[in-house]
């Protein structure tokens, strides 16, 4: 028998998902997660779990772990003490960094600019120029370069970056650089930028391979420590580290380049939404990912997550390839309040896990978005299949300051704190939406996270878009969308010149090196040549605009129309995006390929559709408030639910990590998959 591990560590949980590949079971377990060092957490876990299964740890033949330790390195400011070589008279590169502020008026006011992640007294300027062309206009000054290395070292640094001016163009300056490191004898991790981020934008370029120096010794630490740990319960699966875009990469290419495994969690949830989507046979949804303190959202189209070429972390813009996630700090913690004004708000404060929701009888006394839905009936008394009692008369005080402050009766109160948290909520999805010129009703609903089967009906109902799929296992959809990740990486080259200006072949050339390199990656990863896909992009532009849409090219075709026809889909997409065009030239900035290596997917069971008749699967029913008034609904467990089953709204599913609700009017179907799909009654009439 062989066994496929996802872990997923969170700030409160760790998820571990066990998928058996021989029955296509799967096994999830919850522990409590260690912030102190993620690797007792998942060996806790990992004991239990092989315990509860009964198994031995030579079953597990790959581990595919999620985790935030870069993320909570740069957020805690605990990072390495980092070294930085640049050109002389750059080296204020981090301080300058981009002009825009945040909004809204007057925003620069208030605007907590961090510190660089490298200090300027372990910056040096090295002598040297290459230019955008690749060409060298000064020499590198050898001994001036050796005299920077020494005293940076001599400095105390932890770790050194790297990163000239167009680097991208020529990275021989850098390289050489890279070798008066080693001939030190420190072993000392170095970073270079022609390696990390070889693109133009010289502040994005350095920012990004700072933070990698900056994350580096850490990661090296934690992940050399966690693979010992695995070696001392004889546990040596084929462990594989989670990419921000979803991808996978090895713990020695982790361990080179932690920087892309920032959000390697929310993209882990993203890809588990695509998989299950498509799944169900729906390639484009929206991801809706609601937690205790604030809600994720993400588009999928064609059955792919959006990669975005640039994210954030805290005030960092971070241009690594990572799924496009938007959050809002609207969640089940969310905490409803009115200001003097008179108009009712809720969040972005939250009660947080500790003291909780009133509800939680952990000493809070806030009203909170999930104190709304238990006086609604929308959460049944009991959580965690009845492990957790929920104080329903410290909702009702807590909610009852909302409803004396406004003047509405306790469940008005309630339902208006539902009402306000749902619409903030929609704003986010129309960001992946509306705002790229997409309409919310050609796509899915993909709810998951421990409050998003909650409110997903809810959101549906806003933007009109059907079905609402809840996953078996909303919870920890993060660990199971590991299981179905490939390996990947991207290989990249800035190539600035006008459409007009070049010809196919000179594309096709840097296209088939870029390949080259993209399959050399993969085979170093153990990823044989018939599993290897390799996909082309460009990034195109207007003539000197600011920002550049990414594009699918086949360079085999460019020669032959190609270029016309990329030049035709930019416009297409600028006025999707827009609104208009224009009459002016159009650019090429990066030339990319994206190479990925197919691993064995999960499949998980399907099962034979029964009559449409839950009454075996309700266990009693419930009052709970809609529009005004309250409705008898069923109660459902969700363990006992078959596919082929109809559950005829007003009705709420519960299982151990999440609570369904379905709305008056709205029909929820459990298809092969045992998913539930939820859509208007009349919908399919």
């Amino acid at each position: 028998m062989s066994s496929r591990l996802g872990v997923d560590v969170g700030g409160t949980f760790t998820d571990l998902l066990l998928f058996n590949e021989q029955n296509s079971e799967l096994r999830l377990l919850k522990t409590p997660s260690t912030p102190q060092d993620q690797s007792i957490g998942i060996m806790n876990g990992i004991t239990q779990l092989i315990a509860e299964a009964g198994i031995s740890p030579s079953e597990i033949n790959a581990l595919l772990h999620g985790t935030t330790v870069s993320t909570n390195i740069v957020l805690e400011e605990k990072g390495a003490k980092v070294g930085l070589l640049v050109t002389k008279d750059f080296e204020q590169v981090l301080h300058l960094a981009r002009s825009q502020t945040p909004g809204p008026l007057a925003g620069w006011m208030i605007m907590e600019k961090p510190d660089p992640l490298a200090d300027l007294e372990l910056t040096r300027g090295i002598t040297e120029r290459v230019s955008a062309r690749g060409d060298v206009i000064t020499p590198l000054d050898e001994a001036m370069a050796r005299q920077a290395v020494r005293e940076l070292i001599d400095a105390g640094v932890e770790s050194i970056t790297v990163s000239l001016m167009h680097s991208y163009a020529n990275p021989d300056h850098e390289r050489r650089l890279r070798t008066f490191i080693e001939e030190t004898g420190t072993d000392i991790p170095i970073s270079l930028s022609s390696e990390i981020l070889p693109e133009f934008r010289e502040y994005e370029r350095t920012l990004v391979t700072v933070m990698n120096a900056y994350v580096g010794p850490a990661m090296r630490r934690y992940l050399a420590n966690f693979e010992d740990k695995l070696k001392t319960i004889q546990f040596s699966p084929h462990v594989n580290i989670v990419r921000s875009d979803g991808g996978l990469m090895s713990v020695k290419r982790a361990s080179e380049s932690p920087v892309h495994t920032m959000l390697s969690g929310p993209a882990g949830g993203v890809s588990g939404a695509a998989f299950l989507a498509s799944l169900a046979g729906y390639n484009d949804a929206l991801g809706f990912d609601m937690g205790g303190t604030s809600t994720d959202v993400s588009l999928i189209q064609n059955g792919e997550p959006l990669i975005s070429r640039q994210t954030s972390l805290g005030y960092y813009p971070i241009k690594v390839p990572s799924v496009e996630v938007h959050s809002v700090g609207a969640g089940g913690g969310s905490i409803a309040h009115v200001p003097m004004t008179g108009a009712l708000r809720v969040g972005p404060e939250s009660a947080g896990a500790a003291p909780g929701p009133a509800c939680y009888g952990q000493g809070g006394d806030q009203p909170t978005v999930t104190d709304a839905n238990l006086l609604l009936g929308r959460l049944p008394p009991r959580l965690l299949d009845g492990r957790m009692n929920l104080d329903i008369k410290a909702a009702e005080d807590a909610v009852g300051k909302i409803s004396h402050a406004t003047g509405l009766d306790l469940h008005q109160a309630a339902q208006g704190i539902l009402d306000i948290v749902n619409e903030n909520m929609f704003g986010a999805l129309r960001l992946v939406s509306v705002q790229k010129g997409l309409d919310p009703r050609d796509f899915a609903l993909v709810a998951f996270g421990g409050a998003g089967p909650l409110h997903g009906n809810a959101m549906a109902i806003l933007g009109k878009c059907y079905p609402v799929i809840v996953p078996p296992t909303p919870g920890v959809l993060s660990a199971l969308g590991f299981l179905y990740s490939d390996v990947k990486n991207e290989f990249a080259q800035t190539f600035v010149r006008n459409i007009g200006d070049v010809d196919g072949s000179q594309l096709s050339a840097i296209y088939e090196r870029l390949g080259r390199d993209a399959r050399s990656w993969l085979r170093e990863e153990g990823i044989d040549e018939q599993s290897q896909e390799i996909n082309f992009q460009a990034d195109v532009r207007y003539f000197r605009q600011g920002y550049e849409f990414a594009l699918q090219v086949k360079p085999e075709g460019l020669s032959n129309g190609g270029l016309a026809d990329l030049e035709a889909r930019f416009g297409d997409a600028h006025e999707r995006l827009y609104g208009f065009r224009l009459e002016q030239p159009v650019e090429l900035v990066n030339l990319r390929a994206v190479g990925s290596g197919q691993v064995e997917k999960i499949s998980l069971p399907s099962f034979e559709l029964e009559g449409p008749d839950a009454k075996a699967a309700a266990v009693e029913q419930h009052r709970v408030y809609f529009d005004g008034s309250f409705l008898n609904a069923n109660i459902y467990d969700r363990k006992l639910l078959r596919a082929g089953h109809h559950l005829v709204g007003p009705a709420v599913v519960t299982q151990a990590d999440t609570t369904t609700v379905i709305h008056p009017g709205h029909v929820g179907v459990v298809d092969r998959y045992l998913n539930i799909l939820i859509s208007p009654e009349n919908m399919n009439a």
